[in-house]
């Protein structure tokens, strides 16, 4: 229990110191803000954060600030005189006088090495309070002491971090800010120390801290004089110098000169080379006895003690901490040392002085600039050289001699770092147009300012500034602008590009008078093609290619290569419509134009020909798609089709089941089934799942088929012969005479084939009828024998028994142009005929036979010429082929019309013929006369 009780108790003390703790820190927090808000800088300045401390004992404030009338940055500099509350009345008193000596020094004295004062000196109850220009930290806090300053200390601070470049030029800076006072002001500082020396927002090291200062006593036209007050150990600390970093004869002799300050200086350099270390620590109780072996260490200073300090500038540094003052180097000696001679240490140096400087000598400082930044860092080119740079914006003749240097810069930051601290100044310039030497440079920086600048700046300032190049007056602003604008096109919003971009491209091509302008038009849309859509180039850049009017080669070889751009890019492609209706007539038109080398027309027939090609192809393979299509419908829809007959319904037999299924011959099937004695199947329903547009085309195909059941079928047209009105030989009266013998001939034949039936016929040729029944024919008789063997091989004809004839023969005499040969029955006795007038009406044919060797011989067997029309073909199974008929009968049928049937062999091999075939017969003669009335 007492245990738990104990734990309880310091719980509560922890507790209570924590909150006392807490209490202090907000107490003190209010004590200074309630202190500086009572002091009359308030009125004027706006008073920040707390960011350092400086000045003698580190005992001023400093805090960020701005004007309130201007916003302009400022460092409002602190002291709290709480601090001395433990010190007497007279002690404080002799404080605040040392304070505000300094404070009013330092406003009076005006030089780029001392610390600007913006706001002199203002007194309140509870503080001090002075304004200058703004601070980044004192010199002490930079090397590692942090006394007065803000808790936890600014990382800022903490791991600041000089560079060589700085230590150099800062050290420099510290010499001429002597050599000012030693030469011009005739003033010894007394109390040169890192805590009086402060590094201001870009990096400058300037002195302050003058409440030590002694002027010379003699007039400026004589050699100065210093007197020296004795050091008093009984005065407070912030009413004494720094006593590490005095002179020795400050204390010992009670004597002083700028010798001294020089040797302050020594101290200085070996502190900052040494980790803010000073040669060495003195003891304040006993300060007299301190420098008294100070003394007898630096008349045999050991070179050990400066091994840290660079050896070019190490001799020099043990010269400036000689015991004897002549010889200590004064500060115009010192800023002539090699060791300061680093360029970049001159760069920095030459930009301190630039306001003595005239425009000529700018300019060129500012040309050989890119070649030293890159070998200095960042830090100091962001906050040392680039406020130099953006200063001189406001010099209209200077800007294209500093911008090259900005956006040099501005490449090796960040976006942040240049958002916050380049692009506020090179806003105004973005609007200047002249001279034209900016926009040149803009122009080619163009990637970089569309990549780090905020969108909306870009619509704003960026892209304007593009606009107004491509309508400057200058073509040489045009023709770079064109040139340039594919490397960034990327960067550029596709709304942006649409809408402004492109129309101001286009009006530039067709407006301006200069060649180069146009093509470099072209050549640019050409290069940009892959940041726009398909139909963007199809609306927009096509029929802007026709309305531009000249006829230049080089004109007409850019509008080519925007064709051939667009057609072989696999994002954009023109298509077939566009090919046909558009692109190609212009392009024919444009190649066939007078101003064409050989090389050029070349290259436009060569587009134009794999345009034709990709059309060409495209257009086929829609084709052929929408024809498989179209069969694989139709092979679906088939039996549905041929189900819709009306035939009888029957079983169906598996043949014709297995033709429906696999969308067989619809003929073929037709005839077998006649045939086979079978009817047409009964329709089965599909079982395959059609979509709305195969219902629909397979609705319109069934309305096309009942349109067709229901025409009408054609009507037998009758030719008539033709009469011929030129007295030529009179061929048919020789030939009448010359056949009389004909009708002496008894040929006997066999079974005669009768037509083939009108069904088995029709169900070949759905389509159409065949003219005046010339279709339904058998074995036709001409006259000349029983059989003439003219019926195609692949006819399906059927055999009818030998009897009448069938009517259809009485109308061929009247269908074909065949003279009459009722002269033929003639007989001539005594007499052959003589048939060699006929001769040279059939072609030459191996063997040849002519008509005499046709003529009867005394004995009975049958000649050759009969041979070969005696022999029949049987009859095949085959269906009629498509136009058989009509064929068989206007030119294979008669002889006249083709000769060689009279020797052209069979193609099928024919059975031994038979002997009785060529019979003497009374059914030929009745053939020859109804043939030939």
């Amino acid at each position: 229990m007492d245990t738990g009780r104990c734990w309880l108790t310091v719980g509560q003390n922890m507790e209570s110191m924590l909150n006392k703790l807490k209490s202090t820190v907000t107490k003190v927090t209010a004590d200074v803000t309630s202190a500086v808000m009572g002091n009359p800088v308030t009125r004027e300045f706006e008073v920040g954060r707390h960011i350092a401390s400086g000045g003698p004992g580190l005992s001023w404030r400093i805090y960020s600030g701005s004007k309130k009338s201007t916003k302009q940055e400022v460092a409002v500099f602190v002291f709290d005189k709480k601090l001395i509350d433990k010190y007497q009345k007279f002690e404080k008193d002799q404080i605040v006088d040392s304070l505000k000596k300094g404070v009013q020094q330092l406003t009076r004295l005006r030089h780029p090495r001392l610390l600007t004062v913006q706001h002199p000196l203002e007194e309140s109850r509870d503080c001090l309070a002075f304004c200058t220009e703004p601070v980044f930290a004192s010199l002490a806090n930079v090397l590692g002491q942090y006394e007065n300053l803000p808790s936890p200390v600014p990382t800022e601070i903490k791991e600041y971090k000089l560079y060589d470049i700085e230590t150099k030029y800062g050290l420099l800076q510290a010499s001429e800010g002597l050599a000012f006072l030693h030469g011009g002001v005739k003033m010894v500082h007394g109390n040169l120390c890192p805590e009086n020396i402060i590094v201001n927002k870009s990096g400058s090291w300037k002195i302050m801290g003058f409440d030590f200062s002694i002027s010379s006593t003699n007039p400026s036209d004589q050699e100065p004089t210093y007197s020296c007050k004795e050091w008093d150990p009984n005065l407070s600390s912030l009413c004494l110098p720094n006593p590490e970093y005095l002179a020795p004869e400050y204390i010992l002799s009670v004597s002083c000169d700028t010798a001294s300050d020089m040797y302050s200086l020594g101290v200085v350099m070996h502190a900052v080379f040494s980790d803010g270390k000073p040669v060495f620590k003195v003891n304040k109780q006993d300060i007299f006895k301190s420098f008294s072996r100070q003394l007898d260490q630096l008349s045999r200073l050991n070179p050990g003690a400066l091994t840290k300090i660079p050896e070019e500038v190490r001799e020099h540094v043990k010269m400036l901490l000689s015991v004897t003052p002549n010889v200590r180097p004064d500060a115009d000696q010192i800023t002539k040392v090699p060791f300061f001679d680093d360029v970049g240490a001159v760069t920095l140096q030459y930009f301190d002085s630039l306001f003595q400087r005239d425009n000529l000598q700018k300019s060129q400082f500012y040309k050989g600039l890119p070649k030293v930044l890159p070998k200095l860092p960042k830090r100091v080119v962001v906050h040392r050289i680039l406020p130099a740079l953006t200063s001189e914006f406001v010099n209209p003749d200077m800007v294209p001699f500093v911008l090259p240097n900005v956006l040099l810069i501005a490449e090796e930051c960040t976006k942040e770092e240049y958002v916050r601290l380049i692009l506020p100044d090179l806003s105004p310039v973005f609007k200047q147009q002249e001279p034209v030497q900016i926009l040149l440079i803009f122009l080619q920086k163009m990637d970089l300012l569309l990549t780090k600048t905020p969108a909306e700046d870009i619509r704003n300032s960026v892209l304007p500034m593009v606009y107004r190049a491509l309508e400057a007056p200058s073509t040489q602003i045009q023709e770079l602008c064109l040139n340039i604008i594919p490397t960034f096109a990327n960067l550029i919003d596709y709304p942006s590009m649409k809408n402004s971009l492109i129309p101001k491209i286009k009006s530039a091509c067709l407006q301006t008078s200069s060649l180069a302008v146009r093509v470099n038009s072209l050549v640019c849309l050409g290069k940009i093609l892959e940041y726009l859509d398909k139909w963007f180039v199809i609306d927009e850049i096509m029929p802007f290619l026709q309305q531009i009017p000249s006829r230049e080669p080089a004109v007409l070889m850019g509008i080519l290569g925007i064709y051939k751009c667009t057609f072989s890019h696999k994002k954009l492609g023109i298509p077939k419509e566009h090919l046909a209706g558009k692109s190609i007539p212009h392009l024919v038109s444009l190649s066939i134009d007078n101003n064409l080398n050989l090389n050029q027309f070349n290259s436009f027939m060569a587009v134009i020909r794999d345009m034709l090609s990709r059309m060409e192809l495209e257009h086929k393979t829609k084709l052929e798609q929408l024809h498989a299509m179209q069969e694989q419908q139709r092979s679906l829809n088939i039996s549905n089709q041929l189900n819709q007959s009306e035939e009888p319904k029957s079983t169906p037999s598996p043949g014709n089941q297995i033709d429906s299924i696999f969308g067989g011959n619809s003929t073929s099937a037709g005839l077998n089934g006649k045939e086979n004695g079978s009817s047409v199947p009964p329709p089965q329903p599909s079982r395959v799942s059609l979509t709305l547009e195969e219902k629909q085309r397979l609705a319109k195909e069934q309305e096309q088929a009942a349109k067709l059941r229901t025409q009408q079928p054609l009507a037998p047209q009758v030719l008539k012969p033709a009469t011929s009105t030129s007295q030529a030989k009179d061929l048919t009266g020789s030939l009448m005479n010359s056949m009389t013998s004909l009708s002496s001939l008894s040929l006997g034949g066999g079974p005669r084939q009768g037509p083939v039936q009108a069904g088995a016929i029709s169900a070949g040729f759905p389509s159409a009828t065949p003219m005046g029944g010339v279709g339904a024919m058998g074995t036709m008789s001409n006259g000349f024998g029983s059989g003439m063997g003219f019926p195609s091989a692949g006819m399906n004809m059927g055999i009818r028994p030998a009897g009448p004839p069938a009517p259809m023969y009485s109308g061929m005499a009247t269908t074909t142009s065949t003279p009459n040969f009722s002269a033929l029955t003639q007989n001539q006795p005594g007499k052959p005929p003589d048939m060699s007038a006929l001769d040279s009406l059939f072609t030459p044919q191996k063997p040849k036979v002519t008509l005499n060797q046709m003529t009867p011989v005394p004995t009975p067997a049958p000649g050759p010429w009969l041979n070969q029309f005696g022999s029949q073909q049987p009859p095949q199974a085959a269906p009629l082929p498509m136009g058989g008929a009509h064929g068989g009968f206007g030119m294979q049928a008669n002889p006249f019309f083709s000769p060689q049937n009279f020797s052209q062999a069979t193609p099928t091999p024919t059975p031994a013929m038979n002997t009785g075939a060529l019979r003497h017969s009374t059914s030929v003669n009745n053939d020859l006369k109804d043939l030939f009335g």
